[in-house]
């Protein structure tokens, strides 16, 4: 099936997807991966990578708690924050382990919603 066929088929949205969607993103990826074969993990680039990377993570976690948007905007302040804090607190109380400090800060949100959900 060429690319006109798939245009004028059901197929069209997930060859979309596929072609504007994912495969621009995997070539940086991939170049990413061939690239950093030779590097150490404490190289300049890569600690810088990794400070960027989490810098951005942490603004996006800041605006869906100060400025949320859908659902997650009926949920109180207090109840968003509070979710962030205990996650962290359990991240540390585990051993630094990850899934615990997101199981937790996730049951400790969707529990809030629940509540102000129920009144």
């Amino acid at each position: 099936m060429s690319l006109a066929d798939a245009a004028g088929s059901a197929l069209w949205p997930y060859v979309a997807l596929i072609v504007f969607g994912f495969l621009p993103s995997e070539i940086w990826r991939v170049l990413g991966v061939v690239l950093s074969r030779g590097l150490s993990d404490t190289s300049p680039i890569l600690v810088w990578v990794r400070a960027v990377a989490t810098a951005l993570l942490a603004a996006v976690v800041a605006k869906l708690v100060l400025n949320p948007s859908g659902a997650l905007a009926a949920v109180p302040l207090l109840a968003r924050a509070g979710g962030i804090i205990a996650g962290a607190a359990a991240f540390f109380a585990t051993g630094r382990n990850l899934v615990a400090g997101v199981l937790t800060g996730e049951a400790l949100l969707i529990g809030a919603a629940w509540w102000v959900g129920q009144g």
